[in-house]
């Protein structure tokens, strides 16, 4: 008791202290009170007088109410199982389960374990995944390959840069003035370092461009070898012996790989690239400016291109964070 008087009295003198001289920060300096815990006692004493002086009880470590970990754990292992169900479905499985915990209770949970959206989930299985593919169910990998089409295509994925690149011809539209444009796209499967040119036209020349003006001065730069190529079966890629395309690889002793189905498809790394650029930069740019020539385009693409390889982080089982052309140098560093 006479402990608690005793900090009644200390809270009330630096009080008095500072309305005797009129002045808070120089009572709070000569009693080492901060203004912060000053003016939690002055409103304490305004609400309660003496009685909100005294000390308060301490806060517990562990709240009577709060969710068990054995609980949490669960709720963790659920939303994995169905990462693509809300929390109103988890909550509705726990109370099969016979435990009842509020679907903004698990959303607040699943937030903490860094799980908290479908992206979050993603990331979180295609690490999973990585590690240990036999352990993901037939939902988890629908719902990853849903997600991410590049991973309907990880029995094609290469252990080097430039073992194994794709490359799609991807039709951008219609531009006012300019005509048809399409992108030729490569995309390095190791690394998901990607290469592209605009083009009024799908044909095997502007196939052939991309990869002489782009993709193969790359590689020889960090001195690595492009072994094989894959592509849909399109007419820019494929046809006779004569076939430009065909030639220049046949030229630079890269194989030529194509999709097994007769009719063109691209495969999940293309796929998901084509999206990417689509939504990250086509109807953003299209929004923003007109373009009178394919040559802006082209300049604002390549910057955007600069930023996608190596400047953004990309999540997932490949490059774990990194930028693409990290993935590529530490390759290259620890090769050497």
């Amino acid at each position: 008791m006479e402990a608690m008087k005793k900090v009644i009295r200390h809270k009330m003198s630096v009080l008095e202290l500072a309305e005797t001289l009129g002045n808070i920060t120089e009572a709070c300096r000569r009693r080492d009170v901060s203004r912060t815990q000053f003016y939690e006692w002055k409103r304490r004493y305004q609400t309660h007088v003496m009685e909100g002086l005294k000390d308060l009880p301490p806060i517990p470590k562990h709240h009577p109410f709060s969710t068990p970990k054995k609980t949490i754990d669960r709720i963790i292992s659920l939303s994995l199982s169905n990462p693509s169900r809300g929390c109103n479905y988890i909550e509705h499985l726990l109370q099969h389960e016979g435990t009842y915990v509020s679907s903004v209770t698990i959303q607040k949970h699943l937030d903490k374990a860094g799980l908290g959206s479908r992206y979050d989930r993603w990331v979180r299985l295609e690490k999973l995944g990585a590690e240990s593919p036999t352990k993901l169910s037939g939902e988890q990998i629908s719902f990853l390959e849903k997600q991410n089409p590049q991973f309907k295509e990880r029995h094609v994925e290469s252990s080097k840069p430039g073992e194994l690149l794709n490359q799609d011809t991807f039709y951008v539209g219609r531009l006012k003035g300019v005509g048809k444009v399409y992108l030729h796209a490569v995309v390095d499967t190791y690394s998901s370092h990607a290469f592209g040119i605009l083009h009024f036209n799908k044909k095997p020349e502007a196939a052939v461009a991309v990869l002489h003006n782009e993709v193969l001065p790359f590689y020889k730069k960090y001195q690595l070898s492009i072994e094989n190529i894959l592509t849909d079966n399109g007419t820019e890629f494929k046809g006779t012996d004569t076939h430009p395309y065909q030639i220049y690889l046949d030229f630079n002793d890269i194989k030529h790989r194509t999709t097994k189905l007769r009719r063109p498809q691209t495969n999940g790394f293309i796929e998901r690239f084509n999206r990417t650029v689509l939504d990250e930069f086509f109807r953003i740019k299209f929004r923003e400016k007109m373009y009178k020539n394919i040559k802006l385009l082209q300049k604002d693409l390549d910057e955007w291109l600069f930023f996608y390889n190596q400047k953004r982080p990309h999540q997932g089982y490949r490059n774990m964070g990194n930028t693409p052309l990290k993935t590529i140098t530490n390759f290259v560093h620890k090769d050497n």
